[in-house]
């Protein structure tokens, strides 16, 4: 049964969509992504809601080379609830040139395979980005949205900048959920 909770709680962390009726909307990514700068350790700052991110704290994405000009991206979280730390390898490709802002991240290692799209929306590599995710499913589309920052704990004109790139885009504030980073695992400091 943990096990289960855990796979959905992960299934949820990385892909963290979503419902809504309508189709995704038109969204700007940054010109070209610099994979060197951007790799390294994220905090999660805010989310997008998700039903399976409940009881979720500390969460972290760490992006390092793969094979082949992808980013290998692990992903970690901490339950509430039990205190587990958990993790999840996915593997983010570009969808077009080597540069391009725009990947696609599949887990290998989640029962149901379903590559999702990872859009770098705004980043200044050293402080902040923000990744957009969405995908049309006939009347719906499923999206989710990301913050991420350098630091656990963000000055409050990092986290503005972030939004100013979500507010361009025209993407809602009102399905974030902040990250509680507070009391986490030292040894993922």
């Amino acid at each position: 049964m943990l096990r289960i909770i855990v796979i959905l709680s992960f299934m949820g962390s990385s892909l963290a969509l979503l419902p809504t009726f309508g189709i995704c909307p038109e969204v700007e990514t940054i010109e070209r992504l610099n994979m060197t700068a951007f790799m390294g350790k994220w905090y999660e700052a805010e989310r997008y809601f998700s039903i399976f991110e409940i009881g979720a704290k500390c969460g972290i994405f760490n992006y390092s080379t793969g094979d082949n000009g992808s980013l290998r991206i692990v992903t970690s979280q901490t339950s509430v609830l039990t205190g587990i730390e958990s993790t999840l390898e996915g593997i983010a490709r570009p969808i077009g040139r080597a540069d391009d802002p725009k990947l696609t991240v599949a887990y290998p290692s989640l029962p149901i395979q379903y590559p999702t799209p990872q859009w770098v929306l705004g980043t200044d590599y050293d402080s902040y980005a923000v990744l957009w995710s969405c995908t049309n499913m006939g009347v719906f589309s499923m999206k989710s949205a990301w913050v991420l920052t350098r630091d656990r704990q963000p000055p409050v004109p990092v986290v503005e900048k972030a939004y100013q790139i979500l507010d361009k885009n025209h993407i809602s504030r009102a399905f974030f959920y902040r990250t509680d980073q507070k009391n986490c695992p030292t040894k993922r400091n």
